[in-house]
């Protein structure tokens, strides 16, 4: 099956900037996932393309991923886009 190109991303961010970082990735469109990693690396959260365009789907996700964040005082989000 063809697989489409894709280049990662990270972005440092502090816990309370995570809901609205993700926010304007998502509006940009051409996200393929969203990965929310901890201060040791380790993933936490990930959001696939597919429930990210679901927009009812998607206050839940920031909701998760606001109260996640608000535990982590700097955290790493790997944004996924199509080349």
């Amino acid at each position: 099956m063809f697989e489409e190109n894709t280049k990662k991303e990270e972005f440092r961010v502090n816990g309370e900037e995570v809901v609205s970082k993700i926010k304007e990735f998502i509006k940009a469109g051409n996200i393929r996932r969203i990965s929310l990693k901890n201060e040791k690396n380790e993933t936490i959260m990930e959001i696939p393309l597919t429930f990210a365009v679901v927009g009812a789907a998607l206050a839940p996700v920031l909701a998760a991923a606001g109260a996640m964040a608000a535990l982590l005082t700097k955290c790493t989000i790997v944004v996924e886009r199509k080349e």
